[in-house]
């Protein structure tokens, strides 16, 4: 089995579009179930997914184990904290570098793949980036799957900011921050 260090990792294309999503369904289906309930995994789908405006910015990251699709994630210099193409609330407003965060975004790892290192790779790359830009801090959205691996990189929740739809199901999303 191959680690992190041996995979392919490169900016995103938009003709990795559909790879993405699939990659984002199957994470989703298969990984959530971990710590949410059937509810909240059907709706996860409509507060996460992918932002296409990253890849257009070169800020997400794709990760290839031969020609298999294994993990994605990025950074925004945008203002958005988690969503995809057709979610609620998104800013698309530059941050400020000097007063605002960098954004970490729509990390997912394939179910077959994780605890191989592709996260914290991935999430590594977006922080360096992020600071070459300038940043001094990095947040993010985190779902209650990644919140251990982001504390354990060093982020510290800062407050609850769980999605709740109209039909009462919420989705647990942790705003988290570090200092870069």
């Amino acid at each position: 089995m191959s680690r992190a260090a041996d995979y392919l990792v490169r900016l995103a294309e938009i003709q990795d579009t559909n790879a993405i999503c699939q990659l984002m369904a199957v994470s989703m289906q298969v990984l959530l179930p971990r710590f949410l309930t059937p509810e909240q995994v059907r709706r996860s789908a409509d507060s996460m997914g992918l932002d296409t405006g990253l890849i257009a910015d070169q800020t997400y990251f794709v990760v290839f184990d031969g020609n298999h699709l294994v993990g994605c994630g990025g950074w925004s210099r945008r203002r958005t904290l988690f969503g995809g193409d057709a979610s609620a609330n998104r800013d698309e407003t530059l941050a400020d570098p000097a007063t605002e965060p960098a954004k970490i975004r729509a990390m997912y790892t394939h179910p077959e793949r994780v605890r191989q290192g592709i996260g914290r790779r991935l999430l590594d790359l977006a922080e360096q980036a992020a600071r070459s830009e300038g940043f001094k801090a990095a947040e993010m959205g985190s779902t209650a799957l990644g919140a251990p691996l982001y504390r354990a990189c060093g982020y510290a929740v800062i407050e609850d900011v769980s999605v709740v739809y109209d039909d009462a199901v919420s989705v647990p999303i942790i705003r988290m921050r570090k200092m870069l």
